[in-house]
């Protein structure tokens, strides 16, 4: 191989991976210091997950502490945290000093997460002195809403400002087939409507959060923020990013399998983690 030739084929690697392909050999640094180099030029970055698979995880975390290292100051908003919990989130950024400590204070009880994956992140802003943003609706708020409309839980301006007012048809109808196709089939269609609903609730919330964290009094400029959440949330078409204003947006999915054009910015397909079949869950006994 000539000399000079390497430059290039690291960058058609990279360029490879992070459009889906994750079976180059040797090229998952190169994509890794792709991405890390690319998130400094968006005002805002959705960076998905699958939630139990640790490789994405992994990845994930490597381009975001190489971009911070780099000198990137984002605010980071985690799906993790529930709004309500900003004030306890902030006064454990400022008196903890380890990840534990930030946990322990200002995570949701029961919420079923698996912090291993996080505590690198909260580590990360600990170190950093990052801003971390509680970004999500709590599964109370969310079961409001599910059973009795965004109007039960939010006063008519904030539903303007959430843009939860009159919702757009399109995005019900493909956040209702997604949920359909996310519980296999077996839920009965009259609860599909209020868990769409309490989805879009979820992504808009979590669009006021990010526009929020931007705000700086005194700033120039907005500053950066990246959103740490589910595959769902980081989609382009039909999550977050529909609610948030015009603006330099990167969604980039860690996907099990390649997503549908349009869905992600960048779709950085990983192995898949070893689990059971989800569908088993709703199989009747004995099937």
């Amino acid at each position: 191989m000539k000399a000079g030739t390497l430059a290039p084929l690291a960058g058609a690697a990279a360029a490879l991976l992070l459009a889906g392909c994750s079976w180059l050999p040797g090229s998952r640094d190169a994509a890794v210091a792709s991405l890390a180099a690319e998130l400094p030029r968006h005002q805002v970055v959705l960076l998905g997950e699958v939630h139990d698979n640790a490789q994405g995880h992994r990845l994930r975390l490597q381009a975001l502490s190489r971009a911070v290292r780099a000198g990137w100051r984002p605010a980071i908003a985690m799906e993790q945290f529930d709004r309500e919990r900003q004030a306890d989130l902030d006064r454990a950024l400022r008196t903890c000093t380890t990840a534990d400590c930030v946990i322990q204070a200002a995570a949701p009880a029961k919420a079923g997460w698996d912090w291993a994956h996080y505590r690198p992140v909260l580590e990360l802003a600990l170190r950093e002195k990052l801003p971390v943003v509680a970004a999500n609706l709590s599964r109370t708020d969310a079961g409001t809403i599910m059973k009795q409309g965004p109007a039960a839980l939010f006063a008519t301006d904030e539903l303007r400002r959430l843009g939860l007012l009159s919702p757009p048809p399109d995005l019900l109808a493909a956040q209702r087939k997604e949920v359909a196709e996310a519980h296999c089939g077996a839920l009965p269609p009259s609860m599909l409507g209020g868990m769409a609903m309490a989805q879009l609730a979820r992504d808009a919330v979590m669009a006021g959060a990010i526009a929020s964290a931007a705000r700086v009094p005194g700033a120039s400029a907005p500053r950066p923020v990246v959103l740490l959440a589910g595959n769902g949330h980081a989609r382009r078409d039909i999550g977050v990013p529909r609610w948030l204003q015009p603006g330099t947006i990167l969604s980039v999915g860690y996907t099990e399998q390649p997503a549908a054009p349009g869905a992600y910015d960048r779709d950085i397909v990983i192995p898949p983690a070893p689990r059971e079949d989800p569908c088993k869950a709703f199989q009747a006994p004995g099937r």
